[in-house]
């Protein structure tokens, strides 16, 4: 695992596109800051801009660095989630502008999965977590399913648990308000 991470790293940091196991489903990923990369995913998914893509963090004391303010429920449910779960905050600062959604707001998923946790501290920056499948098309459960046209378009592809074949699944997303109010996006 330490030389994906490494090469990982190394490739980020350069602002390449990554496509990496997370604690729900394969990803394809990037610096969250870095427009470049980001507008990569874009294409290589073939999805149009408005569809944000989430960003992972390592640890939910960091929200707060990516949006204005965290609606106090938000902090509940994280405690509470017994499953991956994204949670959808207005207000979205720090990251690419090409990234945050029309209205303002950004997903973050706070992640379990060791490979992702130590490379975003690595990094010290979010990653994008976008599913690793051409917009459209059925998110792949295994390393194994995904397009071979998005592994030879990545930058780098971590070795890490691509025999893996648990089928992972996607996160539950919840979409916050302002106020705390709460919108179920996928259970």
């Amino acid at each position: 695992m330490n030389d994906d991470l490494l090469k990982a790293y190394d490739t980020l940091r350069a602002g390449g596109i990554i496509l990496y196991p997370t604690d729900t489903i394969w990803g394809i990923g990037c610096d969250a800051t870095c427009e470049d990369a980001v507008q990569r995913i874009y294409s290589l998914k073939q999805r149009q801009d408005e569809r944000s893509m989430l960003i992972l963090l390592d640890d939910a004391s960091k929200i707060e660095d990516y949006v204005e303010v965290v609606p106090e429920i938000a902090w509940n449910l994280i405690k509470i989630a017994d499953k991956p779960l994204t949670i959808i905050y207005p207000d979205a600062k720090n990251l690419a502008k090409n990234l945050i959604a029309a209205d303002g707001s950004v997903g973050i998923r706070i992640v379990k999965d060791e490979f992702c946790r130590l490379l975003i501290r690595k990094l010290g920056k979010p990653l994008v977590s976008t599913s690793a499948n051409v917009s459209g098309k059925p998110w792949p459960p295994s390393y194994n399913k995904i397009d071979k046209s998005l592994v030879k378009a990545a930058d780098y592809v971590v070795n890490w648990r691509q025999n893996d074949e648990k089928r992972g699944k996607p996160s539950g997303i919840i979409k916050l308000g302002r106020k705390g109010e709460i919108q179920v996006i996928r259970e």
